[in-house]
């Protein structure tokens, strides 16, 4: 026990040389761990929570062993403890999380609190995105100015990163769609995922949030997630059942937190949102995608979004099923976020990259391997070049979130130093 009231000391003191993210899962469990009191406790909570997924019905003994292990951990650091967004290790980290908010499910449609840190204090990268834009408003791509959803696609394919994860996602989920092989839609889901969570989102909102005048455009928006395997099954489900699906999932349960969480409406806010954040709520609605509850957008020439499941033979269930379903279509906060993200005006620096490159650009077709007028294509090979080696050599967003593994490393050099005698 005074190992680890040593240890907490000794932290508090080399944070500036260690940087220990303190809100982080991983490091509260580790740090849970060195105590042997905290290690039991929580290995006792670990096996509560396996015996509830496992639906293992617990003697009045058990349940009360389990109540107070989570009483007990309630005083420590994990209580606290939150995920980032595109962290190694997340699956773990919200493993962690649900461990210790175990009870937050129990019988609850209503998730209460998000695993993931608040976005507002997440570092944001720095994109390339505006210069990539420009490139393509000063083309002369044909359609554009009526297709937007085209203009996105075109911007993604500058991007090395972007036109990889959507190439990848694309492959593996429209793999078996329109023949009697079914897709594998796990892996598609992960794919979407990997898109959606790895790729900034100056380039995924633009495409799955583009404004359009017509059912073509509103067509390659709908179809932005593959809905055929994605989303969609032979027959809608119950929204029960997708439910219960989700909750089952760390992945599923901890995104469908988030989005009660930042998407939550408020009727007498003037956004509609009860957090005032349009940004996060779209956010969070891009983490559903890629999970059991995917949702999207319910046809070509709207820009209503929902889940495919339906709530008939609900039974007396139903008013909670109509819940679920209502937290996509009937939703105020999520509409008008949507709506913001689709007006939104060029910002002013896009506006001068238009008027600064050249319209001598073309482009071909709609596939990853666009190609540029000759007469523009090394001085656009440079650019892009230039702007994917600056892009890539800036870490993820939560790199400094990325697990344990570094900051344990770097403890294991400072700690010899820190227990010498003085």
């Amino acid at each position: 026990m005074w190992l680890a009231l040593l240890l907490g000391l000794l932290l508090s003191r080399a944070g500036d040389f260690l940087a220990l993210p303190r809100s982080d899962c991983i490091v509260a469990e580790q740090l849970c761990l060195l105590d042997s009191i905290c290690n039991a406790t929580y290995r006792t909570l670990e096996n509560c929570d396996l015996a509830k997924t496992r639906f293992v019905a617990l003697d009045h003994d058990s349940r009360v062993r389990c109540l107070n292990a989570e009483l007990y951990l309630g005083n420590s650091s994990l209580l606290h403890c939150k995920c980032h967004r595109r962290m190694k290790r997340q699956e773990h980290c919200l493993r962690i999380f649900w461990t210790v908010h175990s009870s937050m499910t129990d019988g609850y449609f209503n998730l209460e609190t998000s695993p993931y840190e608040n976005p507002a204090i997440e570092e944001h990268w720095k994109t390339d995105y505006n210069e990539l834009a420009a490139l393509v408003s000063g083309s002369q791509l044909a359609g554009d100015a009526a297709n937007p959803c085209l203009k996105a696609t075109h911007v993604c394919n500058l991007s090395k990163k972007c036109v990889r994860l959507r190439t990848d996602y694309a492959s593996i989920c429209t793999r078996g769609t329109g023949s009697e092989d079914m897709c594998d839609r796990r892996k598609c889901h992960r794919g979407l995922r990997n898109f959606f969570e790895k790729v900034p989102e100056d380039f995924t909102r633009r495409i799955l949030f583009c404004p359009c005048q017509d059912e073509l455009c509103g067509e390659r928006r709908r179809k932005t997630i593959v809905p055929d395997c994605s989303f969609q099954y032979s027959t809608k489900p119950n929204c029960l059942w997708l439910l219960d699906s989700c909750l089952e999932d760390h992945i599923c349960k901890s995104r469908l937190a988030d989005f009660q969480q930042n998407c939550q409406p408020a009727d007498m806010s003037p956004d509609g949102c009860s957090q005032h954040n349009h940004a996060a709520c779209l956010q969070a609605y891009m983490g559903m995608i890629g999970t059991p509850m995917t949702p999207n957008y319910i046809s070509n020439s709207s820009v209503e979004v929902s889940l495919w499941c339906t709530c008939e033979s609900s039974g007396n269930q139903k008013e909670k099923c109509d819940q679920i379903l209502g937290m996509f279509e009937s939703n105020k906060c999520l509409e008008n976020a949507i709506w913001s993200q689709m007006h939104q005006k060029l910002t002013g620096l896009e506006r001068q990259k238009d008027l600064y490159y050249s319209s001598s650009l073309s482009f071909q077709g709609d596939s990853a391997s666009t190609s540029l007028a000759s007469e523009m294509s090394q001085v656009a090979e440079v650019k892009t070049q230039q702007d994917t080696s600056e892009h890539s050599s800036l870490p993820m967003a939560s790199s400094v979130y990325s697990g344990a593994a570094v900051s344990w490393t770097s403890l294991s050099l400072f700690l010899p130093l820190l227990l010498s005698p003085l």
